[in-house]
C-alpha cells in the first residue's frame, strides 16, 4: 500500500460519479479512470494504474469493477477497496433495480414490447461488435500471418465456439481445459518437471445440491463473478446457459431484454446480473445476484494486490489465462449466433441490428447507449 494522495471522501465522489456517467463498457470506463486519475487529478502514477490494469485482466471477473476496487486499494487497503468498489457498483445497480420493477409492471404493454423488439435487434449487433474487438485484441487480428502464428489460441476459439452453438450453453470444463492446455503447451510450471502428472480440481462446487432458490441464485452468480475472464460481455454466454437453458429463471426474450438494460445504463456492464436477480426473486434475488457476482472479483483483487510481482510475471499464470480467454471469447461467439436466431426474426430486426454494427465499426463518436435509445424509438415505430 502507496502513500495516501486521497481522502477516501474523495474516492467515494469520483466512483459513484462514474458509475452514474460512466458508458461504453469495460474498456470505456477504464478509459476514464486513466485520464481522470493519472491525467488530471494525478492521484496515481502511470506505473500504479498499469500495475492494476493487468492484475484486473488476470484475474476473473469484470474488469471496470477490478479496476476501481484496485485504485482503491493502492493507497486506503482493504477499507479504500471496499468504498471504491460498493460506490461504482451502487448507482447502476440502483437504476436495473428501478428497471426491473418499471419491466414487471409494464412488460405486458405493447409499448414496452415494442420498445424492446428494437432494442434487442440493437443488442445483437452490439455484442457483434464486441465479439469482433475482443476476438482481434485477445486471440489475434484476423490477418493470415497472425492466425497461423496464433493457432492454437484460434482452435480453443473456433471448439467452444461451436460447442456453445451446438449444446446451447457455455461449458465451464472446457474453459478450464483450455487454460490448462495452454497452459502446458506455452510455459508449463515448474513442478511439470517433477513427475507430477495429475491436476486435482475440487470436484465439491460442481454437485448439484437441493437448494432453497435463493441459494441456487447466489451460487450461480457467485460461479459467474469467480470463472469468468474478459470483458463485461464475456459473462453473457455464462448467464444465458444457466438463467436460460439450464434453470429457466427467464425466458429468451427476457434475457435479451436484461443484456439491453445493461446496454443503457451506465456502470459495469455485468450490473445486468442484478436486472436478473429482480426478475427471478424480487429485491432480495436482484441483492444476492450483484453480490455473489462482484464478491469473487472483490476478494481476488485484494488477496492478489499485496503479492502482485509475483503474479504478474509469472508466464505459467499468464498462458492459463490466455487459454481461458480464447474460449470464453469463442464462446462469446458462439452466443451471438444462439441470441441471433431468437431475436432477430424479420427484415426490420435483421435491419436494426446491421445498421447498429456498421454505425459502431464506421462512427466511433456515437456510443452503445444512444444506438440503444434509437433502436427502441425504431421498435415503437416498426413493431406491428
Amino acid at each position: 500500500m502507496q502513500q495516501e494522495t486521497y481522502s477516501i471522501k474523495q474516492l467515494a465522489v469520483y466512483f459513484v460519479k462514474l458509475g452514474a456517467t460512466g458508458f461504453g463498457g469495460p474498456v470505456a470506463l477504464v478509459g476514464y479512470m486513466h485520464r481522470d486519475l493519472v491525467e488530471k487529478k494525478q492521484w496515481l502514477t502511470e506505473e500504479e494504474y498499469k500495475k492494476g490494469l493487468t492484475l484486473a485482466q488476470l484475474a476473473p471477473g469484470p474488469l471496470a469493477a477490478q479496476m476501481g476496487i484496485y485504485i482503491g486499494y493502492v493507497h486506503h487497503g482493504i477499507a479504500g477497496a471496499t468504498v471504491a468498489g460498493l460506490a461504482f457498483v451502487l448507482p447502476s445497480f440502483l437504476m436495473v433495480v428501478i428497471l426491473g420493477m418499471l419491466y414487471r409492471l409494464f412488460g405486458g404493454l405493447h409499448w414496452m414490447q415494442a420498445v424492446f423488439y428494437g432494442i434487442g435487434a440493437a443488442v445483437i449487433g452490439i455484442i457483434s461488435v464486441s465479439a469482433w474487438r475482443l476476438t482481434s485484441r485477445s486471440v489475434s487480428a484476423f490477418k493470415p500471418a497472425l492466425i497461423k502464428q496464433h493457432w492454437l489460441r484460434w482452435s480453443l476459439y473456433l471448439i467452444a465456439a461451436i460447442v456453445t452453438v451446438i449444446t446451447q450453453s457455455e461449458q465451464f470444463f472446457l474453459f478450464i481445459g483450455a487454460g490448462l492446455l495452454y497452459m502446458f503447451v506455452k510455459a508449463p510450471p515448474k513442478w511439470m518437471n517433477k513427475n507430477v502428472h495429475t491436476v486435482l480440481i475440487p470436484g465439491l462446487m460442481f454437485f448439484t445440491i437441493p437448494w432453497s432458490n435463493l441459494a441456487k441464485i447466489a451460487w450461480f452468480f457467485t460461479k459467474a463473478g469467480a470463472f469468468v475472464f474478459g470483458s463485461g460481455l464475456a459473462i453473457v454466454p455464462f448467464l444465458h446457459g444457466g438463467v436460460v437453458n439450464e434453470y429457466h429463471w427467464l425466458t429468451e426474450q427476457e434475457f435479451i431484454d436484461a443484456v439491453a438494460v445493461a446496454m443503457i445504463t451506465p456502470g459495469p456492464v455485468v450490473i445486468t446480473v442484478g436486472f436478473i436477480g429482480y426478475l427471478t426473486a424480487g429485491l432480495s434475488g436482484a441483492c444476492i445476484a450483484a453480490i455473489a457476482t462482484f464478491l469473487p472479483c472483490y476478494l481476488l483483487t485484494i488477496l492478489l494486490a499485496p503479492f502482485f510481482e509475483r503474479v504478474v510475471h509469472n508466464l505459467s499464470v499468464r498462458s492459463f489465462v490466455d487459454g481461458i480467454t480464447a474460449a470464453v471469447i469463442g464462446s462469446l461467439a458462439g452466443a451471438v449466433v444462439i441470441l441471433a436466431e431468437r431475436s432477430l426474426v424479420d427484415v426490420f430486426t435483421w435491419g436494426i441490428a446491421l445498421l447498429s454494427i456498421m454505425t459502431l465499426l464506421y462512427l466511433k463518436k456515437i456510443q452503445e447507449p444512444l444506438i440503444i435509445l434509437l433502436a427502441g424509438i425504431a421498435g415503437l415505430i416498426l413493431k406491428p
